[in-house]
């Protein structure tokens, strides 16, 4: 699995996740691809937002529903 790309602290955004580095919420990515954006477009959009950041935490979240439906 990739390293971690989300960090959670309370004195950004009040501990919403969002994408280390940066004060962009991890869910920003998620709604985004379900309102049918494209990443490029969503980069555009947040420009402190990485390609690498992004799949690396797509890729997090598809391992993680692995492991879900393994169990």
């Amino acid at each position: 699995m990739s390293a971690n790309v989300v960090t959670s602290d309370p004195e950004i955004l009040g501990g919403t996740p969002v994408f280390i580095g940066t004060r962009v919420p991890v869910a920003v990515l998620f709604e985004n691809l379900a309102d049918g954006l494209t990443l490029d477009e969503i980069l555009d959009s947040y420009p402190t937002l990485t390609r690498e950041k992004a799949l690396a935490a797509l890729q997090q979240a598809e391992s993680l529903l692995e492991l879900k439906k393994a169990a």
